[in-house]
Parts: C-alpha cells; sequence; structure tokens
C-alpha cells in the first residue's frame, strides 16, 4: 500500500491489492469518425491513460486498452461492442480499475451509466478519470460519479438541442440541404437549380406526364421499362462525386419523385421523424418515418425551380391515396372481371360493395356483395346483386353517353398518339446526341495520347471502339423505332382511329381492350 500511495497521493486505501492483481483497462471512444480523423489529440489524450495506470501500480502487461468503439457514439450502449466487452470483463470480475477521461467517454446515458456504476460496484472495480480516482461502493464516490453522470446525460442534450435549433433556423429561411432529388443539383453557393442536363429533365417532366395520363405508378413504370427509358442520377459520395449515371427505374424511385414537393417547387422541412422503438442498435439511420403533411415544421412555396405546379402536385397525391386498396378508396383499376369494383355503394346502408368471384362451369362470374353490416355488427347481410348484370347496364348507359363525341374522341386520339411519339423522339435525339459525344470523346483521348505509350493507347482505343459500337447499336435502334412508329400518322391509319371512334360499342367489347382499360376510362 506504501507504494500505491506514493503514486497516488491524498487516495489513501482506494487502490489495494486485490484491485492491482486485476486487469486495468482504458476504455477509448470518440463520437464520430470525423473526431477520429480530425481530432486526433483527444485521442492521444485517452491512450495515454495507459501510463497512468501503470503509474498508479499495474504492470504494463496487465493494462488492457479498449477502443472499438472509435467513431460510435456514446448515446446508449446499443451497437458498442467496446462497451459491452467492458461491461462483460467487468461482470467476470477480471477488471480492478476502468480509467477514461471522463464519464461522457463511458455513456452519455443515464441508464448505461448507473448500471455499470453498480456492476463495478458489485465486482469491486475502481472507476477513474482525469479528475481521481473512485470506489462505487463509498456513498461518497458514488454520489459523485452520478452527479458527473447526470451532467453528462444533460450536456448530450444540450448540444442536440442547439444543433436542432440551428437547423430549424436555417430551415424556416429555405437555406438547409443535406442532398436534393434527381433533377435537381447542389451548387456549392447553396443555391438549388434543375439539373443542367436537357435529358435529365426531360425524363423527369416525362415522368409526370405520364402519371397524369395513365394514374398508376406501376403503369409509369412498365412505360419507361418498354421503351428502355433511364433515370440520371448524380452520385452523391466516392470519387466520382457529382457525375451523372444513368440507372434503371424502379417502384421506389418513381413513388419518391411523386411524393417530393421540390418537384412543385415547394421547400419543406421536416417531412420525416424518428421512432426510437423502430431502431435497430448499432443502425443510427434507422426508425425513420413519415410525418403526415399538416405536420411538416417548415413549408415554403414558390421558393425553388419547379417541374410541376402546386395543383397538379396535389392531385398526383390525391390519386396516389385513392389507388391504395383501402375500404375509403376505389383503388387503382385492375384486370379483375367485375367492372364496377371500387365503385358500386349499397343503395340502403350506403357503404362500397365487395366483389364476390365464383365459377360456374368453365365461366367465372362474379357478384357485387355488401357485408359491412354483417361484418362488423353481426346484422343481416344488406344485398347481393348479379355482376354481370349490373356491369351492362352501366356499359349501356356510359356508351349511349359518349357516342356524341365520336369525332372529338378520334382528333384527340390522333393527337394524343402524334404527341407521345414525338415526346419519345426527344428522347431518343438526346440520347444519340450523348452517345455521340461519348464517342467523340473517346476519339479525342486516343488521338492526345503518345502513340509509343502502347500500355495506355490499346486501353484507349478499346473504349473508342466500345463507344462507337454503342453509338452505331443505338442508331440501329432508332431506326427500328421510327420504322414502327413514324412521328405522324398515316392517312390510313387515321381512317382506322375514326372508324374506330365511330363504333365504340366494338372498340368496348375488342380483345385488345382490357379490363383495366375499360375500369380507366370508367
Amino acid at each position: 500500500m506504501s507504494r500505491q500511495a506514493s503514486t497516488s497521493p491524498g487516495l489513501p486505501g482506494k487502490i489495494r491489492r486485490e484491485h492491482t492483481d486485476r486487469m486495468a483497462v482504458v476504455y477509448v471512444r470518440q463520437s464520430t469518425r470525423r473526431q477520429v480523423l480530425e481530432h486526433t489529440e483527444s485521442a492521444r489524450v485517452q491512450y495515454a491513460l495507459v501510463d497512468r495506470a501503470v503509474a498508479l501500480g499495474w504492470a504494463a502487461s496487465r493494462v488492457k486498452v479498449i477502443d472499438a468503439d472509435l467513431g460510435m457514439s456514446g448515446a446508449s450502449a446499443q451497437g458498442r461492442p467496446g462497451f459491452a466487452e467492458l461491461v462483460s470483463e467487468v461482470g467476470l470480475g477480471h477488471v480492478g480499475i476502468v480509467l477514461g477521461v471522463e464519464v461522457s467517454r463511458l455513456a452519455r446515458s443515464g441508464r448505461d451509466w448507473y448500471q455499470l456504476m453498480e456492476l463495478c460496484a458489485l465486482a469491486g472495480t475502481l472507476l477513474g478519470d482525469s479528475d481521481g480516482i473512485y470506489d462505487p461502493a463509498q456513498y461518497n464516490d458514488r454520489l459523485l460519479l452520478g452527479l458527473k453522470g447526470t451532467m453528462s446525460e444533460a450536456e448530450l442534450h444540450l448540444i442536440k438541442q442547439r444543433m436542432a435549433a440551428g437547423r430549424l433556423a436555417k430551415a424556416q429561411r429555405g437555406e438547409l440541404f443535406f442532398s436534393v432529388p434527381t433533377g435537381y443539383v447542389l451548387r456549392p453557393s447553396g443555391e438549388v437549380v434543375k439539373d443542367p442536363d436537357e435529358q435529365v429533365q426531360s425524363v423527369i417532366t416525362l415522368i409526370f406526364e405520364l402519371f397524369d395520363e395513365l394514374g398508376t405508378i406501376n403503369a409509369v413504370l412498365a412505360y419507361l421499362v418498354e421503351h428502355r427509358i433511364q433515370l440520371g442520377i448524380r452520385l452523391r459520395e466516392g470519387p466520382d462525386q457529382g457525375e451523372l449515371v444513368w440507372r434503371r427505374p424502379n417502384r421506389m424511385t418513381l413513388t419518391n419523385i411523386l411524393h417530393n414537393p421540390i418537384y412543385a417547387g415547394i421547400y419543406t422541412y421536416g417531412r420525416s421523424g424518428v421512432d426510437h422503438r423502430r431502431k435497430v442498435p448499432g443502425r443510427p439511420s434507422t426508425g425513420r418515418v413519415v410525418v403526415p403533411m399538416e405536420q411538416w415544421e417548415v413549408v415554403l412555396p414558390d421558393l425553388l425551380p419547379a417541374y410541376i405546379s402546386q395543383q397538379q402536385y396535389r392531385r398526383n397525391l390525391e390519386r396516389m391515396a385513392a389507388n391504395r386498396a383501402r375500404a375509403d378508396t376505389a383503388g387503382a383499376a385492375r384486370d379483375g372481371r367485375a367492372l364496377l369494383s371500387g365503385l358500386i355503394r349499397c343503395g340502403r346502408c350506403g357503404h362500397r360493395m365487395f366483389v364476390q368471384y365464383h365459377r360456374r362451369g368453365d365461366d367465372s362470374l362474379h357478384n357485387y356483395v355488401c357485408v359491412r353490416e354483417y361484418a362488423d355488427h353481426g346484422g343481416p347481410r344488406c344485398q347481393q346483386l348479379a355482376g354481370p348484370c349490373v356491369d351492362a347496364h352501366v356499359t349501356e348507359q356510359m356508351l349511349q353517353m359518349i357516342a356524341p363525341a365520336a369525332l372529338q374522341v378520334s382528333l384527340h386520339a390522333a393527337e394524343q398518339i402524334e404527341a407521345e411519339r414525338t415526346r419519345l423522339e426527344k428522347l431518343w435525339q438526346q440520347r444519340l446526341e450523348r452517345a455521340a459525344y461519348a464517342a467523340d470523346r473517346a476519339r479525342r483521348q486516343y488521338q492526345l495520347a503518345e502513340p509509343e505509350n502502347r500500355l495506355v493507347v490499346r486501353q484507349l482505343e478499346r473504349d473508342w471502339e466500345q463507344a462507337l459500337a454503342e453509338l452505331e447499336s443505338l442508331r440501329e435502334d432508332h431506326d427500328r423505332f421510327l420504322a414502327t412508329q413514324p412521328l405522324l400518322l398515316s392517312a390510313a391509319e387515321r381512317e382506322q382511329i375514326r372508324e374506330l371512334a365511330a363504333d365504340l360499342p366494338a372498340l368496348w367489347h375488342a380483345e385488345s381492350t382490357s379490363n383495366a382499360d375499360r375500369k380507366q376510362l370508367l
């Protein structure tokens, strides 16, 4: 004890032989990877605690450094393997003292800190920081350690509160951007503008036009895939950050585009929140939930360049909500034989009637059934209607109603077909222009290289040949597109459209008209 007293003046009796016979653990942690890279002095001070453990009487071979939590927040013990190892060693009675620069290095959460302190008291383990050595089994030391833990936790909350207030203040000015969606770029000055690439803008505009025409995300995705239209994405990280790459469209990306208010020129903040019950340990970005529009913290209309109007944005939201298969919405048009699925309501109770399919021989028949009173309250079934009869009656009424507009229908159909082909031709020309630029760029790179440097020239030559092959293949595909879908309709095609419009019942009952098309028209 004399040796310990000489190395630790003013602390008699705290460090005993039973402590020095066990390990001394130096716990090293920094909250973020950026701190690990930039705040190197903090790590140096923490690693220097090894010398302090030796000065307190531990052999250098009995000092263990746990630094597995470098770059991890101390707000929770979840996802911190180093802290878990520390707790395990203390619980097994292998540790005589735990050293850290301050309490916040060990834990920022009062729950984790008090559990560790209680475990150290049971195992007879000391705790040490830059101010002194503490025995959690002693009342005065326990009181002081509890106060330090409370201050550390309060400090974390104050830091978070200041950061949240700063973010909100910047968002209220419309200047807070972590990233921008496809179709936009964030300039170094902080200004958000449309992507300077015309093809990127054309594809984004096409997505909104298609949804306005087709009405469902699935139909938009099928159209893009059919015509091999890709989305231009700016890389957000890596050595090629900011470069434009073209990727296949997918349902999630289209959904995000249609839901994002930035495309209507609206700046928003607070569209998502955090549900701590859904967070996954070790994954700080999990637990995100969508916040209802009326609870968004900041909404600033007409602040950003827009692709669509605010009215169209609201219509898109309403249409996507109506497409959901729920009891209070009609749902998207599907291929089932029931023509009035989601549309017909019971004349007695006013609730929506459900479709009930059954087979009779080789035919598939359907009925419209109202069972809401029975399903909800155990009451009687309201009524049941034969589906084919109701569908035939509604079809007859609808065809009679739109028959006088046959000429206008034919003219509009012809104009719509030509407009669609013109739109596709514009995208083809942009793709050809991009491919031609890529081939010309590969040629210039090949010509600028020194002919003697064959190690480089051979690769540049292969790149040039590949770019030329892609350009030629794209030109052939374009020729096939023009052959099958010329920009202007021929006289025969226009006459065929007029004949079909004049005989709407035949068009309605044609095999080429799907049930989804009929429902969409209704």
